[in-house]
């Protein structure tokens, strides 16, 4: 983040920065790095990032970025195909797959589901896809068209790999398992149950095991990452795994490189790049970057490796051991060999250089001739751990006095800086005294701390009225004040007799006193905590008096009191039931709500019924009051009586007519 005026200015004065390497120029992405790869030849570093999508071409021989292509989406993976950068097919996230010549871009085309890795068969020409589908889709390079899918078991695959020497192709699915397929017949060969051979004693696992890294070594090994952040080293003869490596963070294996010169597998999650034996399992050495983790290359036939993060810079790691360093930088060597053979301090770093005279201190001196002392020059060398351990039995009071010299410095120098308050305020001037004597008892505690000075209340304008409106003075005589203060009585008398002499002598004008030296404080401190027992119950004792005094008192009114009937007003529309409803009701509002539904369904007031869909229907029926239903009751009353007398009346109007007639 540094301008490159700043980084020069550095240089000049930081010998740290000067002594920084800088392989390759701009090594680096504008945002993240997803991907990175080395070419066959070792002369090309391609790495893809955002934003905005981008792949970047760094020539080796040159320490510096040869070009540079910006993409419609996202990278998920790309793969090299020539020996230089001359042709690249770049997977990306939106299903399309995108094949680059040396000039740029070259053709694209799309596939029938979103992609997640891919492989490249040299014999026969042929792309193979895997992704969010259960086929694994073929495109054939020679003749420009797609093949009939390899049909698999799986319902998704996660990653592909296809076998240099027999050409044996590899998918592990997300159910956790492995199958193999020959190409040449388009048979499945073999399936391998990984995600049952990765649980182990030690291991927790929550959810079932996907594989999430897939890499072939020679003709028989094969490694396997779960997401579940287990390693297993298989052989192809065996479906039971040789070894099983996990990393304890319960991450997902991003990849895993086979190293050849040591036989050790490099195995990387989101936080560690882990090395270890492929015989015994036995860690190397690992790699802790600062930032998440996205891809892992291992630069061939040296100690190399190249990281893609989560973040901008690219890490570069140089291990000697692993082999030597490459071509393009060979100057690493040297530099590695100089800091071998300098003679520095830092080799004897586990080492503690004691002289004979030291020794008789510690009553070490049988130790001499022994394996725990290297007799060098005019002393000897031993184990730092042995040494401090020893010292502290010898002395074990040695920090204590160290500390103690430490708080003593301390004391001193805040006395030389402390400002004592001339003025006090007009009101709770007992209060503003208390917090100037808990500043400076805070400035000699031997706890204190370099930490920001807060700001104190006597200076803080949130707190200003506290000491200039009378409406907040301290009522010392109140109940709460004295359980909180049980030595108030003795403390405020120190307290009045220093405001006194404060009042005169700012009456006086003159300046405040440097207060009682620290001796006499403490002998104070020490009568306060002998008398604080009965101080403590000289309080509750009165305390328990006034207490009783005001409970007969209480009690002689409530006899002398008449009870009176107490008289509830209903509200309008209400009908008063008992007082029963209300508790049945509060009941009711405790239980929880599969209790309740249960108490409705039996009550008939709810009805749950399955949908067609494979959903729930629930269907409520709301209670009516009495007053409701009363009115219910009235209404069909007044229907009936209504029809009644439209029957009567309709009666009444038939029978003069059949008498006329018959007249």
């Amino acid at each position: 983040w540094l301008s490159d005026r700043k980084k020069r200015a550095l240089q000049k004065k930081d010998v740290d920065v000067r002594r920084r390497i800088e392989l390759i120029q701009d090594f680096e992405m504008p945002t993240v790095c997803t991907t990175i790869k080395v070419s066959k030849d070792g002369q090309y570093i391609l790495a893809t990032g955002t934003y905005k999508p981008r792949v970047r071409c760094y020539d080796t021989y040159q320490l510096s970025l040869k070009f540079e292509r910006c993409l419609d989406s996202e990278v998920v993976t790309f793969e090299i195909l020539s020996d230089d950068y001359s042709k690249i097919v770049f997977l990306h996230n939106d299903r399309y797959i995108e094949f680059h010549s040396q000039s740029g871009f070259y053709y694209k085309t799309r596939i029938p589901k979103f992609g997640r890795d891919f492989s490249y068969h040299y014999p026969s020409c042929d792309l193979y896809f895997v992704g969010a589908s259960s086929e694994v889709y073929r495109l054939n390079l020679e003749q420009g068209r797609y093949l009939n899918p390899l049909q698999t078991n799986a319902a998704e695959n996660n990653v592909c790999d296809i076998n240099s020497v027999h050409g044996l192709f590899a998918t592990g699915t997300i159910e956790g398992r492995v199958e193999c397929w020959d190409p040449r017949t388009r048979n499945r060969v073999g399936l391998l149950d990984c995600a049952l051979n990765s649980v182990t004693a030690d291991s927790e696992i929550n959810s079932l095991p996907t594989i999430s890294a897939l890499k072939f070594n020679g003709a028989l090994t094969m490694a396997v990452g779960t997401s579940t952040g287990q390693v297993l080293l298989y052989d192809l003869r065996s479906d039971k795994p040789l070894l099983v490596k996990d990393h304890q963070y319960g991450l997902p294996i991003k990849s895993v490189h086979f190293q050849e010169s040591l036989d050790l597998i490099l195995s990387a999650d989101s936080r560690i790049i882990k090395m270890w034996n492929k015989n015994s399992g036995k860690i190397f050495t690992s790699l802790e970057p600062e930032h998440d983790l996205n891809d892992v290359c291992l630069y061939p036939n040296s100690g190399m490796l190249f990281t893609a993060n989560e973040t901008p810079k690219m890490g570069i790691y140089y291990i000697p051991v692993l082999g030597p360093a490459p071509r393009w930088c060979s100057f690493l060597d040297n530099l590695t060999e100089e800091l071998e053979e300098n003679p520095e301090s830092t080799v004897y770093d586990d080492y503690k250089f004691v002289t004979k005279k030291d020794l008789e201190n510690l009553g070490l001196t049988h130790l001499i001739g022994s394996p725990f002392l290297r007799a060098y020059m005019h002393g000897f060398f031993m184990d730092i751990r042995l040494y401090h351990k020893v010292k502290s039995m010898v002395n074990p009071f040695a920090y204590e006095e160290y500390r103690k010299d430490k708080i003593r410095q301390k004391i001193e120098e805040t006395r030389a800086q402390r400002v004592q308050l001339k003025k006090l305020p007009k009101v709770n001037k007992e209060l503003a005294l208390k917090l100037i004597e808990e500043e400076e008892e805070k400035q000699k505690s031997t706890w204190k701390k370099k930490v920001k000075n807060l700001p104190s209340i006597l200076t803080d304008d949130r707190f200003k009225v506290m000491f200039e409106n009378p409406d907040f003075q301290v009522d010392e005589e109140s109940e709460e004040f004295r359980l909180l203060n049980p030595l108030v009585s003795k403390i405020s008398e120190k307290r009045k007799k220093k405001l006194r002499l404060l009042e005169e002598q700012e009456l006086e004008e003159e300046e405040e006193p440097e207060g009682k030296p620290s001796d006499a404080e403490s002998s104070d401190s020490s009568d306060d905590e002998k008398d604080w027992v009965e101080e403590v119950r000289r309080q509750r004792r009165l305390l328990r008096q006034e207490g009783k005094g005001t409970w007969q008192h209480q009690v002689k009114e409530d006899q002398q009191t008449v009870l009176q009937p107490q008289f509830y007003e209903i509200k309008a529309g209400e009908e008063f039931r008992s007082f029963k409803d209300s508790a049945t009701k509060q009941k009711l509002m405790n239980k929880t709500l599969e209790d309740r539904l249960k108490l409705e369904a039996k009550n008939g007031t709810l009805n749950v019924s399955d949908t067609t869909v494979g959903s729930k229907q629930l269907t409520f029926t709301l209670k009516r009051s009495e007053q409701q239903k009363q009115q219910q009751e009235a209404e069909k009353l007044h229907r009936l009586e209504r029809k009644k007398l439209r029957r009567s009346a309709g009666h009444l109007r038939s029978k003069p007519r059949r008498g006329r007639s018959r007249h």
